[in-house]
């Protein structure tokens, strides 16, 4: 069974899978950060030329464009094609990155994180947490097991079951909290032009 989640109203959470299409504005994650370097932060890295990976350890911050990643661990793979997989785990680590076009942010957190920049993809594993902020303020926030996020149309899809227990969710279900979205004022009608009364009322009758 599926449920769709649409911004404008909230459906009962009867499923263990949802999936939500994140606003009405067709903003998708930021399209250059694909293009960036990637710069990491640790106290410690492990590099292994044949396997073209490297492990970070220790307080690890990564950036790659407007993406910033946390973790107590970040193992880096690269492929032949340049493309970059990350697997991140921490109690939790954090994955945050900006949405194209607007003033608004994806940040979600786990015990696992694995992050794919061939398909700009984000899963998070075990007590997952995904939220939505405009500017500085939180606009809407999921909380399951695993959670899987599309950057490239902006989707999630949300599974629930006992790695989504945690202290604040001890049933492990598909939780969500979602704000409307305010409707466009619209337009306001033009006043119709005022009566002129004519000094000559009545001229040319008979």
């Amino acid at each position: 069974m599926t449920t769709t989640f649409f911004p404008r109203r909230v459906v009962p959470c009867l499923a263990l899978l949802a999936v939500w299409v994140l606003g009405a504005a067709p903003a998708l994650a930021e399209r250059a950060d694909r293009l960036q370097p990637l710069s990491a932060e640790a106290d410690s890295l492990r590099y292994d030329d044949a396997r073209q990976t490297s492990i970070f350890s220790g307080n690890v911050v990564i950036t790659k464009g407007s993406i910033l990643i946390r973790g107590a661990q970040v193992e880096v793979r690269q492929d032949a094609q340049g493309h970059q997989f990350g697997v991140v785990t921490g109690s939790p680590g954090s994955f945050r990155q900006k949405r194209e076009g607007v003033d608004e942010f994806i940040e979600g957190q786990a015990s696992r994180i694995e992050y794919n920049s061939q398909t700009e993809t984000v899963t998070f594993i075990g007590g997952a947490v995904l939220r939505r902020y405009k500017g500085a303020q939180l606009n809407d926030e999921t909380v399951g097991g695993v959670i899987t996020y599309n950057g490239t149309n902006d989707t999630f899809s949300v599974d629930g079951g006992p790695g989504g227990r945690s202290a604040t969710n001890p049933s492990g279900r598909v939780r969500a909290m979602l704000t409307p979205v305010p409707k466009a004022a619209a337009p306001a009608a033009a006043a119709p032009a005022p009566l002129k009364p004519s000094p000559r009322l009545g001229e040319g009758r008979p």
